[in-house]
């Protein structure tokens, strides 16, 4: 197995559909010098890849009905998207990205699942499409179910010795009950109840006043690869202001990248055609480079090689006439001094977390 070791993070961060929500997160993974980061109710609308101004790739699965609910994401650190092989948006509870390794290929599934009060039905199409999803994976790949499963497993591991350790927090609710049997069915071990961390580097959700707290968020992995889980913990001290915790995993793996290269296609400057200089200048070309092509043109001709020289005529005109999109650099448009508040605001969440005092911890944790 590879001595390389690959930082992987999940996150409930309760929106992204905020001003600036990204750049927080990716500000985060930045900090903890994550190569991955699962965001799971991040709501969003829509699929879609694109890319950061700092770099990052962004891969989410959202709502078709335009409601700002639910909503699944995968962030890559700048450069890691060279070892992506495919990726699929199954739904706005599920999202799908396959990695390329040097030994071993990877596939995470992050996950948002329904609440335990939530209906059955929502609940079993929850389950069910995740199955799907788990069993159209290659049988061998590394692979990783992640995400806020909003279910408490326990500590309790009588029975299920070989899915999970003795080292889960709090009592089981049906949620769990449903995740257990899930993960008994397709062998996968629940890597944050193996290793033996304090409680507060288990628990991933605290309720505003800090007094009600679960380990609700969690990584599963082929029991295949366990050993190649080094270490599954939760990272208090990242803020977005979520009630969520950011939780972070070591798995013993190099990526390398697919080989792909990526194509970077020119967009024409069509801001020009405002100009009614210009359109006449375009007009005139289209319709002298057509007549010559008339002149020229081949009864044996296909139609494929007719539409390529047409194309061509389009293309060459535009280029002439208005040329192409000049590459703007993205510009930051969060200023410094909002940066300096989202930095109070997370020394303020690290005292509150490392405070004994009652009274402190009454202070709300999205301050």
């Amino acid at each position: 197995m590879a001595k390389h070791k690959c930082l992987i993070g999940f996150w409930n961060v309760r929106t992204m559909f905020a001003s600036g929500k990204l750049a927080q997160v990716t500000s985060e993974m930045r900090r903890y010098k994550l190569d991955i980061l699962g965001i799971s109710e991040c709501r969003w609308t829509g699929s879609r890849r694109m890319k950061t101004s700092t770099g990052e790739t962004v891969l989410y699965s959202g709502r078709i009905d335009d409601l700002h609910q639910d909503g699944v994401a995968i962030i890559l650190k700048r450069g890691m998207e060279k070892t992506l092989m495919e990726w699929k948006p199954v739904s706005s509870r599920i999202i799908m990205a396959r990695f390329k390794g040097k030994q071993i290929n990877v596939t995470i599934l992050q996950c948002y699942a329904p609440t335990n009060d939530a209906e059955e039905e929502i609940g079993d199409s929850f389950y069910e499409q995740l199955q799907q999803e788990y069993d159209r994976t290659p049988k061998h790949d590394v692979k990783i179910i992640m995400g806020d499963l909003n279910a408490k497993i326990g500590s309790d591991n009588v029975d299920y010795e070989h899915i999970m350790g003795k080292h889960g927090c709090g009592t089981r609710n049906e949620n769990g009950e449903r995740l257990i049997e899930f993960c008994s069915t397709n062998n996968l071990v629940v890597g944050g109840t193996i290793f033996p961390h304090k409680e507060i580097h288990k628990l991933t959700w605290y309720s505003p006043n800090l007094r009600d707290k679960n380990q609700i968020d969690h990584l599963m992995i082929n029991s295949m690869w366990r050993r190649s889980l080094l270490d599954v913990k939760v990272k208090r001290g990242a803020d977005v202001g979520s009630d969520h915790h950011l939780v972070t995993a070591i798995l013993k793996l190099k990526l390398r990248s697919t080989g792909t290269k990526v194509i970077i296609r020119k967009q024409f400057n069509t801001e020009r055609l405002r100009s009614s200089r210009v359109q006449k200048e375009y007009t005139v070309k289209l319709e002298n480079r057509f007549k010559v092509l008339q002149d020229l043109q081949e009864d044996d001709e296909t139609i494929d090689q007719k539409w390529e020289k047409t194309s061509q005529v389009f293309k060459k005109c535009a280029e002439d006439c208005f040329g192409y999109k000049d590459r703007v650099k993205k510009k930051d448009w969060i200023t410094q001094e909002t940066w300096k508040e989202i930095e109070n605001r997370r020394l303020a969440k690290s005292k509150v977390n490392n405070s004994k005092s009652d009274r402190l911890r009454e202070v709300p944790t999205g301050l």
